[in-house]
């Protein structure tokens, strides 16, 4: 399942959304591909998506969750992928 919060995180002069997947990053990437956002917006286990693909990724059929679930449901995917674990590029 395609998971969205609401597009509250500042940056760059707009506010961003979290895109996960609770299924598989393969389900997120395609899913992302259809929103039209680049693949340059996936963050180790999201893609970072701007207010304005909002309302377009909940038309696609993502399902709109507190940013604190976002987490919550990564983890008991095993999708979860911190910071701190993440290799270093």
């Amino acid at each position: 399942m395609i998971l969205v919060d609401e597009p509250r995180w500042p940056a760059r002069g707009r506010l961003w959304s979290h895109l996960v997947s609770d299924v598989s990053f393969a389900e997120l990437h395609v899913f992302a591909e259809m929103l039209g956002a680049p693949r340059r917006g996936f963050d180790r286990d999201h893609y970072d998506i701007p207010e304005n693909r909002f309302a377009m990724a909940l038309m696609l059929g993502a399902i709109l969750v507190p940013s604190r679930e976002i987490a919550a449901r990564l983890r008991t995917a095993g999708l979860r992928r911190p910071k701190h674990l993440s290799a270093r590029r």
